[in-house]
């Protein structure tokens, strides 16, 4: 038997708190790696560690919801998302541990490091249940089967 859903949409605050949220997110993200002391590799790392971070965190995201009905996805392709996340997510954090700036520096960038990723899998949740719902408003719009044996 099929799992049934009841589709409840997210008000227009709701969506518009998580937006200025994930955007508050890359703008705290960006703000500190731009005005990080110390050396421009540093600085390059832990912007492209953040980006990892996000594109691996909405594939967890995608993947997660992809197959929680049953598995879609190959095996391959889901060990691969993960290990990505966790690549990202240990790279950047040895990456804040072994950068050379002061103690409030680091929780500055670990804060709006995990800022970042929460807000990811809050904007990838509010965008799939978004699509959902009109995807589901259109089947139930749609015109019934009036073949003959139907």
């Amino acid at each position: 038997m099929a799992t049934q859903y009841i589709m409840q949409r997210d008000t227009n605050g709701w969506r518009m708190q998580v937006w200025l949220s994930f955007a508050l997110a890359l703008l705290a993200s960006a703000i500190g790696v731009i005005q990080l002391p110390g050396q421009e590799l540093d600085r390059a790392f832990l912007a492209i560690g953040f980006f990892f971070c996000l594109f691996s965190s909405f594939a967890v995201a995608k993947t997660i919801r992809d197959n929680r009905d049953g598995q879609v996805d190959t095996g391959s392709w889901i060990l691969t998302v993960w290990i990505a996340f966790a690549a990202a997510v240990l790279l950047t954090a040895w990456g804040l541990w072994r950068m050379k700036i002061e103690d409030w520096q680091k929780a500055y960038m670990v804060v709006s490091w995990l800022f970042l990723v929460s807000t990811t899998f809050t904007l990838a949740k509010t965008v799939r249940d978004k699509h959902e719902a009109e995807m589901m408003e259109r089947g139930a719009i749609a015109p019934p089967d009036t073949r003959p044996g139907q």
